[in-house]
């Protein structure tokens, strides 16, 4: 049996959890082609540990895709991504980058992929702490988590004041007024107060320079509805930022690059789904042909 037919069966625990049966089928499609070794990790870390015991088996991940970008941002850790080829079995609920990266639905069909198919090599974003993007980055408009945030906080020290008016005996009134005059002066304060999740959150993406190759897009004299950053081929990623309109509708600004640099007020990022940050800045480089994924020929 060739080292093709040697697999490393790696099974997510979110999918054994969502799908056992779509699971026991896929083991079934590949242990009928390959001679198979199962690995069943509890946590993340116990998952990183099966990849890097792999030898010479292929990685098959069964899960969704956060199992695929963990695999793959284990193997990038590692340096491995050069000599491993990925193949993946979409199950669990959240399938949107599987399907982006054109894995078939269905486990008898992605399964008799893994098989079958062939190698298929992939740009990837890379930052400068090693995080990974396989598909689309976006950096959102500030929006309603900080307007829940401000309102929330208000509405907690409303409720605050009430309760503080309750509960004064009329014996010893006087002193009871001055202890719940002190209180409430000391609640108004922190109500007025923005809370420090608002303020982050408000700070975020509004005010963002965005650098391609070194070239400024835009700056932070000009605010932006949102940054997308998508990994393409060929080793160029492309980069569309959406600048808010000010009387006549703003046209989006769209190039392709190598490396795009994003920096500013303290900003989250959602990268694959996953959101980051916050940070002050960010560089993403395209590295081409960085990973392989066994895709139908």
């Amino acid at each position: 049996m060739s080292a093709r037919d040697q697999l490393l069966v790696v099974i997510d625990p979110v999918a054994r959890r969502a799908d056992g049966e779509s699971v026991r089928i896929a083991k079934d499609v590949l242990g009928a082609g390959a001679n198979l070794r199962i690995c069943l990790p509890d946590s993340p870390e116990d998952f990183t540990k099966a990849l890097a015991r792999r030898g010479a088996r292929r990685p098959v991940v069964i899960g969704d895709d956060r199992a695929l970008l963990r695999a793959v941002q284990a193997l990038h850790r590692e340096r491995g991504l050069a000599r491993a080829t990925l193949s993946l079995v979409p199950v669990g609920a959240a399938q949107t980058l599987a399907r982006a990266l054109g894995v078939p639905a269905g486990a008898v069909a992605a399964a008799r992929a893994v098989l079958e198919g062939a190698e298929r090599r992939l740009d990837l974003l890379v930052d400068e702490s090693d995080g990974v993007v396989l598909g689309e980055l976006r950096i959102p408009p500030v929006g309603v988590g900080a307007v829940a945030s401000g309102a929330g906080a208000g509405a907690g020290a409303r409720v605050g004041l009430s309760r503080l008016s309750v509960g004064v005996s009329p014996a010893g009134a006087g002193e009871g007024h001055a202890w719940l005059r002190t209180c409430q002066s000391f609640v108004r304060t922190l109500a007025a107060r923005p809370s420090r999740v608002a303020a982050v959150a408000g700070a975020g993406p509004s005010r963002l320079r965005v650098e391609a190759d070194g070239v400024t897009l835009i700056d932070l004299d000009q605010p932006v509805e949102g940054v997308r950053i998508s990994a393409g081929e060929g080793g160029l990623a492309r980069v569309e930022v959406r600048p808010v309109s000010v009387g006549a509708e703003a046209g989006a600004l769209g190039v392709w690059a190598r490396a795009v640099t994003v920096s500013g007020a303290d900003f989250r990022f959602c990268a694959d789904a996953v959101v980051g940050g916050p940070v002050r800045t960010r560089t993403w480089t395209v590295r081409a042909g960085a990973w392989g994924l066994t895709l139908p020929r």
